[in-house]
This record gives C-alpha cells, sequence and structure tokens, in this order.
C-alpha cells in the first residue's frame, strides 16, 4: 500500500493552523515507524502543497492512498490522532471529509493560471518538471522559434494584461522587442497592494516555477538577458519560495547562461518592495527599482522605450505570467477559444467580504456577476440580501444588485463605472454603508497619494474630508455637486493611474446610492445603520427581559436597570460599539 498526505501551506492554511496539523501528523508518521507492530501511518509519505483557491476550508489535507485521493477539510491535531491510530479508512473521518458541494464549485472553474495552486508541492521543481513544466521554453529554445513566432502565439491568444488595465500582451512584448538597443529589461510586477486582493501572492505562493517560466518566454520574445520579480516585502512566504525556485531552476539549467545548452541566456532576481500603493504603477516601480522614491513618471517615454535604468523594458504582472507557459504548449488558439470576443481566457478573482465561500476563483470571461457570487461563492453570509461588489479595489467602482448580471469582460465592467482591476471582489451586503465605502477607499488612496501632482495629492484629500463630514453627520447642502466638481478634476488632472481612478468608488456610490448620500446628508440618517455619529441605540420595553447580559456586556456603563425589569441606554454615555445588541438573546435592542 502507498500513502501520501499532503498539507496545504500557502498563508490562508498557515493561518488557520497547518503548521500545527502538519507537526501533528510528522509525529504520527514518526510513531508508526518506530512501533512495534507498525502503526497505521507506517511508510507515509508527508508533503506540503499551496492555496487551493477554498480559503475557507482551510486547513486541507488530501490522502492518496494507492493513487486514489480523498479531500479533508478543517483538520486538526485530532484528524492527525485518528488518522494515526485507525488509518485513512476510518469513519471517524468522515467530518473531515470535504462536501460535495464544495468539490462542485471547484469543478466549475476553469484553472489555467492557477492551474498547479493546491496541487504540487511549490518547494519542488521536480513536482512542476512532472506536471510538464519548463516544456514551453524548452520547445521554443529546441525548435528554434523567432522572437516574432512566440509574440505571434500569445497574440492569437488575445491574453491581455491582467494586472488591471488590460492591455494586449504581446503589443507591450514587441514594443520592447522593437525597441533599439542590446540591453533590455523584463520586469514583474507583483506589488499587489488592493485591499482584499491577494491573487498574486498565491500563484507566487503555490507554483513560483509557472512565474519563472513565462517570465523566460517573456524575456526570449523581447530580447531581455535580466528579468527582476518586484513584490512587496508583506509577503514572506512568497519570497521564500520563489527565492528558492530561482535557485532550484538555476541548478537545473533553466535560469542563468546558455539555458538548455543554447545562445539564450537570462538570469533572475527579486526585489522586495517597502509596500506603497503607487509602486502598482509601472513607472512608478521601476523608480523604486533604481533605488528612488516610487513616483510615476511622465509618458512617453513608455517603458517599452526608456524603462529600467532607462532601457527597453516590459512590465505585467503575475497573473499574466502564469498563463504563459501553458499557452506556448496549448496553442493560442486554445486560450482564445475561453471568454468573450473581447476579452480572451480566464481570470482570477478574490472573493473576499460578506460571501459565505470567501477565497479564489478561476473562471472563463463571459460567466456573470452573479454567477460567480452565488453560484461559486455560495452568496451572501448570514442570509442577508446583496447589496453591492467592489471590482477593482480603490481604483475600481461599486457595482449594484441590478447589475449583477453583468457578464465579466473588460468592456462591460468598465460600462458599469468599475473595472476589472487585477480580480478583487469586495461583496457587501444590507449592512454596508456605501457612503462610509467610498470614505474608506478615499482615505486608501489619499494616504497612498505620492504626492507629486496636485490634483492627486490635494484632490483626495478634499474629497477625504467631505466623505468624513457626511459620515459624522455633517454633510451640508452642495456636497455632492462639489463631490462631482473634484471627481472631475482629479480624473482629468491626475498624472497617473492611481489618481485617476482615485475618483471611482465615490463616483459609482453616487450613481448607484445617491438616496444614502442624500439621506446622511438632509435627514442626519445613515440607511444602513453604520455610521454612529447617525444612530441611536435604544431597548424596547416590550421585548426586553431584564437578563442585565448587555449591562454587562457595556464597556462603559451605559445601560442600567434590575434583574427582570426593563434595562434604559444613557444616550449621552452610549458608544454605539453594538456590545448591547450582539449580546441580547430577545433583539430587544433596536437602532435607530
Amino acid at each position: 500500500m502507498s500513502l501520501k498526505i499532503i498539507v496545504g501551506e500557502g498563508s490562508c492554511g498557515k493561518a488557520a493552523g497547518a503548521e500545527k496539523v502538519y507537526n501533528a501528523l510528522a509525529a504520527a508518521i514518526s510513531a508508526a515507524g518506530s512501533g512495534e507492530p507498525a502503526g497505521a501511518l507506517a511508510g507515509a509519505e508527508l508533503s506540503i502543497t499551496g492555496c487551493i483557491g477554498m480559503c475557507y476550508l482551510e486547513p486541507i489535507v488530501d490522502i492518496v492512498k494507492d493513487g486514489v485521493k480523498a479531500v479533508f477539510v478543517r483538520t486538526d491535531e485530532k484528524f492527525a490522532e485518528i488518522l494515526a491510530a485507525e488509518g485513512p479508512d476510518s469513519s471517524k473521518l468522515l467530518p473531515y471529509r470535504m462536501p460535495g458541494e464544495d468539490a462542485e464549485r471547484l469543478g466549475k472553474q476553469t484553472r489555467i493560471a492557477l492551474r498547479n495552486c493546491g496541487i504540487i508541492n511549490p518547494e519542488s521543481i521536480d513536482d512542476y518538471v512532472g506536471s510538464g513544466g519548463y516544456q514551453a521554453i524548452r520547445r521554443i529554445l529546441t525548435e528554434g522559434l523567432t522572437q516574432d513566432e512566440v509574440i505571434e502565439i500569445i497574440k492569437v491568444s488575445g491574453l491581455a494584461g491582467r494586472g488591471g488595465a488590460g492591455f494586449p500582451t504581446w503589443f507591450k512584448w514587441n514594443a520592447a522587442k522593437s525597441s533599439p538597443g542590446d540591453e533590455k529589461y523584463l520586469i514583474c510586477n507583483a506589488d499587489e497592494g488592493d485591499p482584499g486582493a491577494f491573487m498574486d501572492r498565491a500563484v507566487i505562493e503555490s507554483d513560483p516555477h509557472s512565474l519563472i517560466e513565462g517570465m523566460l518566454v517573456g524575456s526570449y520574445a523581447i530580447g531581455a538577458r535580466e528579468a527582476v520579480v518586484y513584490v512587496r516585502a508583506e509577503y514572506p512566504l512568497a519570497i521564500e519560495r520563489l527565492t528558492l525556485a530561482i535557485r532550484q531552476a538555476e541548478e537545473r539549467g533553466f535560469l542563468g547562461e546558455h539555458i538548455m545548452g543554447t545562445d539564450f541566456s537570462c538570469k533572475m532576481r527579486i526585489k522586495a518592495g517597502a509596500g506603497a500603493f503607487v509602486c502598482g504603477e509601472e513607472t512608478a516601480l521601476i523608480e523604486s527599482l533604481q533605488g528612488q522614491r516610487g513616483m510615476p513618471r511622465l509618458k512617453p517615454p513608455f517603458p517599452a522605450q526608456s524603462g529600467y535604468w532607462y532601457k527597453p523594458s516590459n512590465i505585467n504582472n503575475v497573473e499574466t505570467f502564469a498563463n504563459v507557459a501553458w499557452i506556448i504548449n496549448h496553442g493560442g488558439e486554445a486560450f482564445a477559444a475561453m471568454g468573450t470576443e473581447q476579452s480572451k481566457g480566464t481570470k482570477v478573482f478574490a472573493l473576499t467580504g460578506k460571501i459565505q465561500k470567501g477565497g479564489l476563483v478561476e473562471i472563463p470571461m463571459g460567466m456573470t456577476l452573479r454567477d460567480v457570487i452565488f453560484d461559486i461563492g455560495g452568496g451572501i453570509k448570514d442570509g442577508r440580501k446583496f447589496k453591492a461588489v467592489q471590482m477593482g479595489g480603490p481604483s475600481g467602482g461599486c457595482i449594484p444588485e441590478d447589475l449583477l448580471d453583468t457578464v465579466i469582460d473588460y468592456k462591460k465592467l468598465s460600462a458599469t463605472g468599475a473595472i476589472m482591476g487585477s480580480g478583487g471582489m469586495v461583496v457587501m451586503d444590507e449592512t454596508t454603508c456605501m457612503v462610509d465605502m467610498a470614505r474608506f477607499f478615499l482615505d486608501f488612496t489619499a494616504r497612498e497619494s505620492c504626492g507629486k501632482c496636485v490634483p492627486c495629492r490635494i484632490g483626495t484629500k478634499r474629497m477625504l474630508e467631505i466623505l468624513t463630514r457626511i459620515v459624522n453627520g455633517e454633510g451640508q447642502e452642495g456636497d455632492i455637486d462639489l463631490l462631482y466638481e473634484l471627481c472631475s478634476s482629479v480624473k482629468d488632472g491626475a498624472l497617473c493611474g492611481l489618481g485617476q481612478t482615485a475618483p471611482n468608488p465615490v463616483l459609482t456610490t453616487l450613481k448607484y446610492f445617491r438616496d444614502e448620500y442624500e439621506a446622511h446628508i438632509k435627514d442626519k440618517k445613515c440607511p444602513a445603520k453604520q455610521c454612529r455619529k447617525l444612530i441611536t441605540f435604544s431597548i424596547d420595553k416590550d421585548l426586553c427581559r431584564g437578563c442585565t447580559k448587555c449591562a454587562r456586556n457595556c464597556p462603559v456603563s451605559a445601560i442600567s436597570g434590575k434583574v427582570r425589569e426593563v434595562h434604559v441606554i444613557d444616550g449621552e454615555k452610549c458608544i454605539k460599539c453594538g456590545k448591547c445588541r450582539d449580546n441580547c438573546s430577545f433583539g430587544a435592542v433596536i437602532i435607530e
């Protein structure tokens, strides 16, 4: 009998306790092999994998017995004890088995960028090679494909940049290839800074060699001998595994001088960024790479003409490169066959917020938002009602319920006022205040502005001041018109994409939820009952049973009343923290 146990150790798995499960399994396997008679786990192989995207089920453990795999979820040390005592066929393990509905959700996806995530060991180059890895670059070099032929395959595929703009990948590669000069650079933008986005991190943590191979193909296509991965320092596990993968690739001859015995040479290194959101903009990223403050350059010239060290450079993000090897191996036509006429292939999304089944999903372009949020994501938590989804992070916009059937492609999403972005989907229910949501994103962009241009440096702050005033109950007549005016000025005058898109959350919430703004300004009410300055807490005398739980849990002693008598909230003392409502078993606490 062969037995292999695989523990999911992406960041989400580790946060959920995967390392404790791994250590418990390691101890159990060791004990099984040293005991007399041998235990159920004697001779078992223990390994790790990355994130398969079902973060809500972590820690996940796969057990492969005689080639047949079973998946177990939400595991803990007790799981290891049962496995050690009774073996993988124990009926006591049934509560840990992955529910069929979750397996169906995974089956509804089409995984290309995530094809190896949660499948192979990210720390083993042998696992990657065994799954077909490095065959794309091998084919290019051994069959003698020219740079133009490689670019043509990417052109046929219709692959567009997955970092947000959706610009044709082949066009950028061709522009860098065609620029004069012998010294060129290929750069991966892994500076993923959108709140709620973790697509690039998961790919690097779970399948770092796919990034390396995609970058090798890109380097060959544009004529670069040096490639750089710019990744934020807040991703320590991603950096650790990518560093290991680069070293392994060098040892196997996939990186360095005369790759696979050919004239093609390419070295690769990592640059850890300090976490400035503006460095997601390609020219600001280049400035940071050169040791300067991350601030955008004027364009033109574009990086393909004058980029890193003012040499021709190409920049794509992690997901874009993760698709490249698959496209080379399967042909551009296979990738183009998926998706819509204007948006080809698949797209990875990070589902977060008030969603039942949060995590990563990869779907063909052309599905609807409803398909992703309700069919794959399982709908809204706690049986609440869907209100909106924020697409594209701080640069995107909020899409309301009546647009849930919007098709996912670049043009259709842009028509709503949102953008595809890098793939963040923050789902909101009826408890979300849309004015405060706009304020949250403006607070982020105002803080992250590099300050180089006045419209972004000053305009975002003025918009933030207005939104803060509105959620604090100090909104004034004319604030909505002033917001529109400021949005227009910032969009038209900002130097880079950060400032040009910063007004999007405000514009879309004004467009689809203007009534909430008006309620805040005119009625001094928050319809979602979230803005503390605009709500009051009281206790319904007909529902209160005098159990004292609310009073005992109030952090400021704002609730008075005797046992079995109606309690009262002192509005002067109340800090509106909601502890009383959360602890009331009778629904007696009312928010107005």
